[in-house]
């Protein structure tokens, strides 16, 4: 049985060590979300796999994260942290047993107490262009605005369209379409997994490959994050859900972020994917106005024990980063910034 209830968590929620997760069958388990139409129609994919797995009833709890309220551009209000800080209280504090997050949303700093629990299986991780009458990023005109409130998409069409217009934008995805539909923009640039999730795809003219347009590290995939102390019937659940190419591939993208000290406000694209027994990462550092940007790619065989295995991305992330560094990434964008 699936229920839904809303509840607005402050600042300064209780420690988890005297919280508990569900620990048999037939408890209700609350799965914390924002309460946006993208992050209810992606939990509720979450809630029905929950359901199956545990047999238990879910219970879907929206929490209002400073990021829903607030009208300012996501650089200044911090990052990341804005859509995932009242969540980590809510889950820290007892108000729900897991929560579920935009994986580009979360940052790679931990929360005492929570961890990862589950990545499940990855979405189309591609940015997609909306365009009004059809149009492509190359037949737009000049001189024509497009919206973004993403600093990475702003830097990439600023290097790929200098003649045009880069509006910063803020709203949920039918807001932003709505500004294509209503003449005052151009186009916009969105997350192809967001489009459908929410069956807008019918508003896309064009998708970005990946080899030519990095997107965020962890795009298209979703985080369930726990509380440390779970069971082990939950923890059973929680694997069952888990997609260990995906988790592989994300953690090394992240692995990125984290070593370059960079959140929101830094321009940065990573893609990682496995062939094989290869686990493949490329990154790309961008300078805020697309005059230009540095990359790297590098590849580690994923191989020894299952220990072993789970740290390969972060070592694999801090060599991609590494060599960004020594190439001068430092020098093009705001990295140390990691919120």
């Amino acid at each position: 049985m699936l229920r839904k209830r809303a509840t607005r968590i402050q600042a300064g929620g209780c420690g988890a060590a005297a919280v508990s997760s569900p620990s048999s069958a037939g408890d209700t388990i609350r799965i914390g979300t924002r309460g946006s139409a993208l992050a209810l129609a992606q939990t509720g994919v979450v809630a029905a796999a929950v359901a199956k797995a545990s047999g238990s009833g879910v219970e879907i709890v929206t929490v209002a994260t400073e990021g829903d309220h607030s009208t300012e551009s996501l650089a200044s209000l911090g990052g990341t942290g804005v859509f995932a800080s009242a969540l980590r209280e809510a889950l820290a504090g007892g108000a729900c047993d897991l929560v579920v997050h935009s994986l580009k949303d979360l940052p790679t700093a931990g929360y005492p107490g929570l961890r990862i629990g589950a990545v499940p299986r990855r979405a189309d991780a591609r940015d997609a262009l909306c365009g009004r009458d059809g149009l492509t990023l190359e037949a737009l005109p000049a001189g024509s605005r497009i919206g973004t409130g993403s600093p990475r998409r702003a830097a990439q069409l600023r290097g790929w369209r200098p003649d045009l217009t880069v509006v910063d934008i803020r709203g949920n995805v039918d807001t932003r379409l709505r500004k294509v539909e209503s003449g005052e923009l151009d186009a916009v640039v969105l997350a192809a997994a967001g489009l459908t999730r929410l069956g807008r795809l019918d508003a896309v003219t064009e998708f970005f490959e990946l080899g030519r347009w990095a997107t965020a590290p962890g795009q298209g995939a979703l985080a369930l994050e726990v509380r440390e102390d779970h069971s082990a019937p939950f923890a059973a659940m929680l694997k069952t859900i888990d997609h260990p190419t995906t988790r592989l591939a994300v953690f090394a993208e992240r692995a990125v972020l984290a070593r370059l000290e960079a959140g929101c406000a830094a321009p940065i694209g990573a893609s990682a994917v496995i062939d094989g027994e290869l686990l493949f990462l490329t990154a790309t550092v961008y300078a805020p106005d697309g005059s230009s940007s540095l990359t790297s790619s590098h590849a580690l065989v994923l191989e020894g024990s299952a220990a072993e295995r789970a740290g390969l991305p972060w070592e694999l992330g801090d060599r991609v980063a590494d060599e960004l560094l020594e190439l001068g990434a430092a020098a093009i964008a705001p990295l140390g910034t990691a919120s």
